[in-house]
């Protein structure tokens, strides 16, 4: 996964990045507000972890803007020196998701960053999916196509479980390419247009199958449901397994 994490203290910040690769993710450090909401502009991330006091803002004040200026249901967490019931209430009635009191236990961290994790991406959590025609089995790494396995190769793979798991959602270029060419990999823009084009011919991503993908000019893809399409991404019997 893809996470901000702001906070003006860097031993902080850097406890905060250090855990979260420590689990796997990629953990992207702003110590200012100001650089953290330019940078929202423009990519896409999968959760924030959000100090209170810094600066330039004030977290709420973050928090808000979020939720209204780019009407984003980015899961965000809290952790921060204030401890009172109050300033809970008031960070969560801000739209926060989540709120942790410092100083940071790691165990904490990762545990509630796991959790909710679990709660706004519950497609990647699951050992089958299924998504109108297409059915995904990622322990095998097949992705059938109305019953018939599609010739992806690796990249192209992971290139559309990835989509399909994040249904709705704009992406950056910057977020695609890190989740599926990793962290400072070296790979051309035009490497992800070129694996997008393929994935459009070779899974027929078309309104008569339930899908659109679109690029949004300037900022990355969004593959979105038609109307009617079953997006339960519930596991089918296992009689259909490869």
């Amino acid at each position: 996964m893809r996470i901000a994490a702001l906070d003006d203290e860097a031993g902080q910040l850097d406890l905060i990045q250090s855990t979260m690769e420590g689990i796997g993710h990629e953990c992207h450090g702003f110590s200012d507000g100001r650089s953290l909401l330019r940078e929202l502009r423009q990519q896409t991330y999968d959760l924030l972890i959000l100090d209170w006091t810094l600066p330039d803002v004030q977290g709420p004040g973050v928090v808000k803007w979020i939720r209204e200026d780019l009407n984003s249901r980015l899961p965000i967490l809290f952790v921060t020196n204030r401890r009172e019931e109050a300033d809970m209430v008031e960070g969560l009635s801000a739209g926060a998701d989540d709120f942790m009191v410092k100083p940071i236990r790691v165990a904490e961290l990762e545990a509630r960053v796991r959790a909710l994790l679990r709660r706004a991406y519950p497609a990647q959590h699951e050992p089958e999916l299924v998504f109108g025609p297409y059915h995904f089995f990622p322990q095998s790494r097949v992705l059938k196509f109305k019953g018939e396995p599609a010739e992806l190769k690796h990249r192209e793979y992971e290139l559309a479980l990835f989509l399909f798991q994040n249904l709705g959602r704009l992406l950056s270029r910057e977020h695609l390419r890190e989740a599926v060419w990793g962290l400072g990999a070296e790979n051309p823009s035009r490497s992800l247009d070129t694996h997008i084009s393929r994935l459009r011919t070779k899974l027929d991503l078309r309104p008569s199958n339930g899908f659109l993908l679109s690029a949004i000019y300037g900022l990355g893809y969004r593959l979105e449901a038609i109307d009617g399409t079953d997006l339960s991404g519930t596991r089918e019997p296992h009689d259909n397994l490869p």
